[in-house]
């Protein structure tokens, strides 16, 4: 699992949102994209990281930048996800893995003495040039907002 890190240009990728509409990183050029890495759409942990981003959008937009949340979720989960939520963000549906493959969050896991593969929470900031400002790695999920605009 090689991750992205700081100073990287990330590569072009495209993925369909909870609608089916397409997303491509070029549709941010010249903006700056915070893309956040969940496990799993309606699971205590992810929920709580995506209703304080939610909560703090208006601060996060009015610091300049735009949200991309993406888990391997199918589009008809991350919709229910994010009408549920009212999430005013994109969820990115990356069930082939393509994304999280490009970010390298996509790997070994072990939860309550089990291994497997799985998706590390992880938190991108990219400038609008596409090259990676910030990795959170140790994501705060009630309070993620704030680590974004620290």
């Amino acid at each position: 699992m090689d991750m992205l890190k700081v100073g990287d240009k990330v590569p072009e990728f495209s993925a369909k949102d909870q609608d089916g509409n397409t997303i491509n990183l070029s549709d941010y050029k010249g903006k700056k994209l915070v893309v956040f890495f969940y496990p799993r759409a309606n699971t205590p942990g992810c929920t709580l990281e995506a209703c304080n981003l939610r909560d703090n959008y208006k601060a996060l937009q009015d610091a300049g930048y735009e949200i991309l949340g993406v888990s391997a979720d199918s589009e008809r989960k991350q919709a229910n996800f994010k009408k549920k939520y009212d999430f005013p963000f994109p969820l990115l549906a990356d069930e082939d893995h393509t994304v999280l493959e490009i970010f390298g969050v996509w790997g070994p896991k072990q939860f309550m003495g089990r291994k497997f593969d799985g998706i590390h929470r992880t938190t991108f900031v990219i400038s609008g040039d596409g090259i990676v400002e910030r990795v959170i790695d140790k994501v705060k999920t009630k309070d993620h907002a704030a680590q974004i605009l620290e």
